[in-house]
């Protein structure tokens, strides 16, 4: 396995074996599909926020359950290969691939400190907010710096247009 990357159980043990090198925890989650500038600028805040950074990531089943209507169909980048490079960034202490639409499992069994999501969220669109605030744990919405998306790379890409002039 390569290192960084987590089954549930296994990260659960690893916390449990070691709370100094992981509490206060962040987790966050997300389909990180063709990773950005804004996705990296969103998980450097989140790991600032607490002693380490969990990832929670779309399977691919999820991810075609939440988006199954885009074209071309996604995950356009395969789960194992996403979780690598998300696991190889600084900021990323751990990454946790989940099959369910929501992070909630996630959230239950890990119970984080802190729950970061980007900015274009709320606390009444968050499926997770209440389960954390039903702990104690704090949610915590970050700011969006680059107004950017996969599907906007996406789409860009089969109109042919460049970001560059």
């Amino acid at each position: 396995m390569i290192a960084g990357i987590y089954s549930l159980s296994k990260l659960q043990m690893a916390i449990a074996e070691n709370p100094d090198r992981w509490r206060p925890l962040v987790l966050t989650n997300g389909c990180f599909d063709l990773l950005h500038s804004g996705h990296v600028r969103y998980l450097n805040s989140a790991r600032k926020l607490g002693r380490s950074l969990v990832v929670g990531l779309n399977s691919d089943a999820s991810i075609r359950l939440i988006k199954p209507d885009r074209v071309p169909s996604r995950p356009i980048v395969p789960e194992l290969e996403r979780a690598e490079v998300l696991a190889a960034l600084k900021s990323v202490d751990g990454v946790v691939i989940f099959s369910e639409k929501t992070a909630e499992q996630l959230v239950e069994a890990l119970h984080p400190e802190i729950y970061a999501k980007g900015g274009d969220y709320n606390l009444q669109t968050l499926p997770e907010a209440s389960i954390v605030q039903s702990y104690g744990g704090q949610v915590r919405l970050i700011e969006i710096e680059v107004q950017s998306s996969t599907s906007a790379i996406v789409d860009r890409i089969l109109r042919g247009e460049s970001r560059n002039p």
